[in-house]
């Protein structure tokens, strides 16, 4: 592919007897937004954490922006971003002061205030990560992920347990990433979200990728068989009715 940033070839991960990744190929192209799909215990997650560094493959091929995974595990380390959970963050620094510590490790002079204006959170920085809303907190550790400037920014579910208004807003700073010259790979269990996001998507079954294209292909590849849906799809959804009732503006308290 041209322009492919990630190169994964036959990547096979076991864990005992049981094969958990079998043989997955896919490629992402450089400043696309790019989502796995899957099922619960699918292997989506698995296979990111190998591209990620943080977890051993069985055998296959990664390639991260030219750097092969088995030989320069480190380049890949220094160009990518991962969304850490909520365990990742020290308990008792406020959010100006974790960014410091993140960017020691780093060993980059950031602006922890201009960083935070980025994801909307300059009200916060003297609030610990355990005081913050779910949107707050999701937001905190997209900001987290932009301290080294990664080319490429991993997110692992990035809206789940958010409402609607902190959904949206977060899909808007997704898209701004990507304005910004990233790569975005991101899982999703929600199918409306990688339609409005996602370039491309793969679907991962049982460890193995089923599907690969954009969401309006494999869209029109289901509608060309026959497929018709039940109830008759309206031109708008219950959530558009309660975010043009309540607004979209951020909700934090």
């Amino acid at each position: 592919m041209e322009n492919a940033i990630i190169k994964v070839d036959n990547l096979v991960k076991k864990y005992g007897d049981f094969t958990a990744v079998k043989g997955i190929s896919f490629e992402v192209k450089e400043g696309e937004i790019f989502g796995l799909l899957g099922p619960n215990g699918a292997g989506k997650t698995t296979t990111l954490e190998i591209i990620e560094t943080l977890r051993d493959k069985t055998s296959g091929s990664v390639t991260v922006d030219g750097k092969d995974l088995d030989k320069d595990p480190q380049g890949i380390k220094n160009i990518i971003g991962v969304q850490l959970q909520a365990a990742g963050y020290y308990p008792n620094l406020n959010l100006k002061q974790i960014i410091e510590l993140f960017a020691g490790l780093y060993n980059r002079h950031v602006d922890p205030m201009a960083l935070l204006d980025t994801v909307n959170l300059r009200e916060k920085a003297k609030a610990k990560f355990k005081e913050l809303s779910g949107g707050q907190k999701q937001r905190f550790s997209i900001a987290t992920t932009l301290i080294n400037e990664p080319k490429i920014i991993f997110l692992d579910e990035p809206t789940t347990g958010l409402d609607p208004q902190a959904r949206r807003n977060l899909w808007e700073l997704i898209k701004q990433l990507q304005e910004r010259g990233a790569t975005v790979v991101l899982t999703t269990h929600y199918m409306d979200e990688a339609e409005e996001l996602c370039e491309r998507v793969g679907i991962i079954d049982s460890g193995e990728m089923i599907a690969l294209s954009t969401p309006s292909q494999l869209i029109d590849s289901l509608l060309a068989t026959g497929f018709q849906r039940k109830k008759e799809v309206k031109a708008a959804n219950l959530e558009d009715v309660f975010l043009n009732m309540t607004g979209r503006e951020w909700r934090d308290e």
